[in-house]
């Protein structure tokens, strides 16, 4: 079995038992579950913002504990500060040292579009993100089949969630779009290896339609490379453990979006646009 088979293998029988837990009546019931959701899509092109989709992950199965004392409140405050057009919050306790509480927190101290980053597979993970006060989720689709995304995506939809596709490579892509998904990102790590190669991104920025907002994931360290992947048609970049891996990972993001802008103002004086 890859990473992702036993991540997938231990999410089946943790949602059963969350639901014997938890009934769908219950989640219901949360405060967050008929609020209004905020857009992604809009906040990640909003030209005033980078772009950038800032990630709350303390761990991750191929590095380890990236940073467990980190707090949910300073850094997703600051992310937003520093400039990022929204979050990314890891939910996942078994392999990414996340949990619900971390969402709730995220979303009782910021205004802004905050993705549910977790391994989808059953339809109660999505009521239970509605219910933690998430606007949009992630699908993958090394994980699902193309009809149970597409399935998934439409309940999403319903729910007043955005989607997030997440692809590794063309046929993934071809194979999983449909009309229920808002963003599409690549990710540049592949999560059977974990492997990482930026060159996924721009191997496929042609690839995905119009219409759908693009998003760039994982191994992002590099203010330059943002630009390159932006002139090829990216919207926003989804960047966690180069932040995280810090102290102060509002401070690391506040000063890699501030060179981030300052190459993108140089390129737009150069070029002259």
């Amino acid at each position: 079995m890859n990473i992702l088979d036993k991540i997938i293998a231990f999410k089946k029988t943790e949602v059963e038992e969350k639901k014997s837990l938890y009934p769908v009546k219950l989640l219901e019931k949360s405060l967050f579950f008929d609020s209004r959701t905020v857009s992604m899509k809009r906040y990640v092109k909003d030209p005033e913002k980078t772009g950038i989709i800032a990630e709350f992950k303390r761990k991750s199965p191929s590095k380890g504990w990236i940073n467990p004392n980190a707090k949910v409140e300073q850094t997703t405050i600051g992310y937003m500060q520093a400039g990022a057009s929204a979050l990314s919050v890891l939910t996942d306790q078994e392999f990414f040292g996340g949990s619900e509480d971390d969402l709730k927190q995220a979303r009782k101290f910021n205004y802004c579009p905050i993705l549910r980053k977790d391994f989808m597979i059953d339809e109660y993970q999505l009521i239970e993100s509605r219910s933690l006060g998430a606007d949009c989720i992630l699908l993958i689709a090394a994980a699902l089949a193309p009809m149970e995304l597409k399935r998934l995506a439409g309940l999403a939809k319903n729910l007043g969630l955005e989607v997030l596709l997440e692809v590794h490579d063309r046929r993934e892509l071809e194979e999983s779009l449909n009309e229920n998904i808002d963003l599409v990102g690549v990710n540049n790590r592949n999560l059977k290896t974990f492997e990482v190669n930026v060159d996924t991104s721009l191997e496929l920025a042609e690839m995905i339609p119009e219409g759908f907002v693009k998003i760039s994931e994982s191994g992002l360290s590099d203010p330059g490379t943002l630009v390159q992947l932006k002139e090829a048609g990216f919207d926003g970049f989804l960047i966690g453990e180069n932040f995280m891996k810090t102290i102060r990972p509002h401070q690391a993001a506040y000063n890699f979006m501030q060179h981030y802008r300052k190459l993108l103002a140089g390129q737009t004086k150069t070029t002259g646009a």
